[in-house]
Parts: structure tokens; sequence; C-alpha cells
């Protein structure tokens, strides 16, 4: 392409999209806001590659024919500038899917509010057990745009694609071969500016796929899919003919068969699926039906479910003591994600907080009451959830803890643990982000695992 291109920032995959441009021979120009060490240094080695990077400055670099972003939003004053002017604005993803060499590895591709690492993790694993030269890309892993470039021995045979819901709204020309949605709830919605605008950005997956995965079980994803008739569902339910389910314990495909109106196949076992809980049996469904679309065998969806390996800070067993079970789900950074922690134990002393990102609540806490045994609260909005547990649970007893300092969470160890009795779980699932407190979900994770660590010791 002529003219010159603009890349937004120096992450990853803005670092990716200008090395992979350079070596095209393209003239491009990097913009970024922060001059950091690691910025710097990246900076340094793009420069080697005759790319120049602005620091500072978003202003539209003068000359630009096509901006790569990934994944500001269009309000963002760069972007915004640019859409003024008439540059083409497109995704790092979107980029990725223009640059694929003649045969090309194939695209399954999922998105959702929540799940969506894990389940391409899954699939990944799938795939490498059928013998595919498969990786995990987009939102996870490598990024795309080097996944798509690499040749000879190095080249990929298919991708599992995680998307975001910002990759999504800059991406026009996607066509996998298979597209999964897993479920859709509220959020991001500053970024998207409504549910609608969010819905619909998750639901652009779906335009160019050739087969349509949805989650019968989710409303919104189940309607993002009836426009499409090669459509696929994954329920948690017995399945329908074109679905993949569960039957007692097994999980069962009622879709890829040759006759699924008088055939189904058995892929697994609910005890291949680790962490064994309802959202996870729902994320392994979904990788399942993605593989299946694929061409893969039963036998490979089996196997890839017992070698996966579940990542931390998600429903991660960190300890158990006096009969009382401590979990460590710190990448619930959402209510969506807490709640689906919270229906998978019965007895719980829930750790909750943070950066609630303008989420309700409500729904949330009076699904979870039943199971609450107490609560105990820490981070930015952690009033708001009081304020819910008041409404939904005021039996309930909930312990407020104000400090935001380094020990904080011992302190909220402690307090859990004097309200849990033998049976509980003490879940730390805080339905919100953890800026507030600490440099990330794993971080706050980490500060869990370390208090219970602590606790146990002590006694």
């Amino acid at each position: 392409m002529s003219g010159l291109t603009c890349v937004a920032g120096l992450g990853v995959s803005g670092t990716a999209v200008a090395e992979v441009l350079a070596a095209r021979g393209e003239r491009v120009v990097v913009v970024e806001a922060v001059e950091g060490e690691r910025q710097r240094r990246a900076a340094g080695e793009l420069a080697a590659l005759g790319v120049e990077t602005r620091f500072g400055a978003m202003d539209l670099p003068e000359g630009v024919t096509r901006l790569v972003t990934t994944g500001w939003a269009p309000h963002h004053p760069l972007i915004a500038a640019a859409l003024r002017a008439g540059v083409e604005v497109v995704g790092e993803v979107e980029l990725a899917w223009r640059l694929r060499p003649a045969g090309a590895a194939p695209w399954l591709a999922l998105t959702g509010t929540n799940g969506k690492t894990t389940a391409v993790r899954m699939l990944t694993s799938i795939l490498l057990a059928g013998g595919r030269r498969a990786a995990a890309v987009g939102n996870v892993g490598e990024p795309v745009i080097r996944a798509v470039t690499r040749t000879g021995d190095e080249a990929y045979d298919t991708l599992a694609v995680e998307l975001s819901s910002f990759q999504l709204h800059w991406s026009g020309s996607l066509a996998p071969l298979a597209a999964a949605v897993l479920n859709v709830a509220p959020d991001h919605l500053d970024w998207h500016g409504s549910m609608e605008a969010y819905a619909a950005a998750k639901g652009r997956i779906f335009e160019r796929a050739g087969t349509v995965v949805y989650n019968a079980d989710d409303p919104e994803a189940t309607r993002l899919a009836e426009p499409y008739p090669r459509a696929v569902g994954f329920t948690l339910r017995v399945p329908r003919p074109g679905q993949v389910g569960v039957v007692e314990d097994l999980l069962v495909d009622r879709a890829f068969v040759a006759d699924p109106v008088e055939a189904a196949e058995e892929l697994a076992t609910l005890a291949d699926v680790r962490p064994l809980a309802p959202h996870n049996v729902a994320n392994a469904l979904a990788a399942a039906a993605l593989a299946r679309a694929a061409g893969l065998p039963a036998s490979a969806v089996r196997q890839g479910l017992r070698d996966f390996t579940p990542d931390p800070h998600r429903l991660q067993h960190v300890a158990r003591r006096g009969e009382v079970d401590y979990v460590d789900d710190s990448k619930a950074t959402n209510p969506h994600a807490a709640a689906a922690a919270l229906s998978s134990y019965p007895s719980i002393v829930w750790i909750a907080g943070g950066q609630l990102k303008g989420a309700d609540v409500d729904d949330l806490v009076r699904r979870a009451a039943p199971r609450l045994r107490g609560a105990v609260l820490l981070g930015a909005d952690r009033g708001v959830i009081a304020e819910a547990l008041a409404r939904h649970a005021p039996d309930v007893p909930v312990v407020d803890i104000s400090s935001q300092d380094t020990g904080a969470m011992d302190e909220v160890v402690t307090e859990a643990a004097r309200l849990a009795r033998p049976g509980d779980t003490v879940l730390l699932s805080p339905a919100g982000a953890s800026l507030d407190m600490f440099a990330g979900y794993p971080a706050r994770g980490e500060a869990f695992a370390r208090a219970v660590h602590g606790l146990k010791a002590a006694t």
C-alpha cells in the first residue's frame, strides 16, 4: 500500500504491526502517549527498521493514509482525527486478516464477555491433540499479525483466535472457518457507549463465519446467532439436534454427526473438564464445537480437555484449612464472571470489590444471596456492593475493609476465615477490576494466596 501508515500505540500488538509493515517496505510512523523505558527501547528497535516514533503528541501525522489501532476507542483524539479526515482506520486483527498469504491457516475465532481465554486455550489443546500445528492468538498469546506472517516450518495450519469487542469493532472483513460467542453481558460500556453497541461488536464475529457457534443458554448470544442458518448451539442441558450439550456426565455432540436426529457422539466426560464448574463446561462445549467444525475427531476433544492446564486466578484452589477451601478467582473482573464463580459452590464467604466500571451488581447479589455465608469487601467500589447486599441479603454478615495499603489483603483473608465454617468456600471473586489497589488481577490473586498461606502458617 502506498502512502504512510500510522500505528496507534507501542504495545505488543502495535510494535508487531510496525515491524511487519516495515519488513514489507511500507512507510510507518508510530504514535505513543507514554515515553517510558520500555517504550523508548521499542522505539529504538523500530528506528533500526526505519520506523519513526512520535511520543506525547496525539496529532495525526501529515500524509497518513491508514491508521492501525490496537484497540483504542473511536472517541480517542487520534482516532477521532483520523475518522474526521477520512483516513481508513483498521485494527491489528483486521490488518492481519488482509495480509494472510495464499493458503493461509483457517481461523477458529471466539469472543464473549467472559471465558474467552479459557475457551481458546481449551480449543488450542484440542487442536494440538488432533495433530494440528496450532496456536492461541489475538487477545491472548502471539499477536495475530505475527502468526499469519510465519513461513515455512514455523507456519501454523490452524489458528485459535480470541477476539475482544475492541478488536471486533475495528474488523470488517474477517471470515473465520467457525466462530463462537460464549456469552454477552454488560461490560466496557464506557468504550462502546451502550450495551447495544457492545453486543453489536461481539456479533460481528458471525458475519462471514462458515459455522456459527453460540451459547444456547445465553439469550443475547442466541439473538446474535438467529440470522445465520448454519448455527450450532451449545448448552448445559440435553442437546437437541444441531447442538452439543450434556447428557448425565457426558459431553455429547448432536451437531457434527451424520444423522443429528437419530445419532449422537460422546466427546468427553465431565471429569475431563478442569476446573469442573458450569461455566467451564460451557467453555469446553464451545471449544469442542469449534474443533468439530474444523474436522477434529471426538478422541481429540477428549484428549485435549484432559491435557488442558487451567490458567492461574480462575477458580484456582489455593488451600484447604480447617475444612474450609480457599479459591482464587481474581480474574473475575466483572459481575458476569463473578456470577459464574458464585454459582459453583454451595456455601461461600465472598471476597469482593474493586473497580466496577459502572456495572450494576444487584442481579449478581440477588442470585448469589442464598449461597452467601458472609462477605468481606475491599476496593474503590465496595460501597456499591455493600448497598446491594443490604438490599438483597440483609442477613449476611458483611465486613468492610477500608485500607488500601499492601497489607489489606491479609486483613481481608483474616476476616473471611473468621466468618467461614467447615464446608464453606472462601472465594475471591471480586466482580471488579483491580487497578485501584493492585498492578493487575494476577497481583491481586497472588496477594490473596500469600495471605491464605500466611494464615495457614500462623495456626
